[in-house]
């Protein structure tokens, strides 16, 4: 078993934007090693490369979801990185396409009200951070076994 890499992202300065960052730098589990990035770069496929399993976390709206959404990932190249900008399938995509494997992937969706310039998170998102943080070690304890 190799390891497991989660990467938490999203804008830190718009509230709860901020949720995927958090997540990251609250997890500390020794098998894990997090990340905590402002967006999804091409760089980060080296990384995802070298990962067995592969863990994405990043806000979304409440209104898509009231719920943490766990979901698993394939890879999808449908969607071409612009710019900077990737989703986690087409980093996925970019991972497979330079190194030929890519890891077992999941990507947690943790609901956000407030998006508002500022650096806290809504009551709503600090119980989504703490759900995430057990979603994160209930995937990687599964994974292991």
């Amino acid at each position: 078993m190799g390891y497991a890499i989660a990467i938490g992202y999203g804008n830190e300065l718009r509230g709860d934007d901020g949720i995927g960052q958090r997540v990251a730098k609250a997890l500390h589990l020794s098998n894990v090693k997090s990340i905590a990035v402002h967006q999804l770069t091409p760089e980060l496929a080296e990384v995802l490369a070298n990962s067995d399993l592969a863990i994405f976390i990043d806000a979304c709206l409440m209104s898509e979801s009231s719920q943490v959404q766990v979901q698993s990932l394939s890879p999808e190249s449908s969607n071409v990185i612009a710019g900077h900008t990737a989703d986690p399938r087409s980093l996925l995509a970019l991972t497979q396409a330079i190194y030929g494997y890519c890891p077992q992937a999941w990507w947690i969706k943790v609901p956000g009200v407030n998006f508002e310039l500022g650096y806290s998170l809504s009551p709503i998102a600090e119980t989504g951070v703490v759900i995430a943080l057990q979603k994160i070690a209930q995937i990687t304890t599964h994974h292991q076994e």
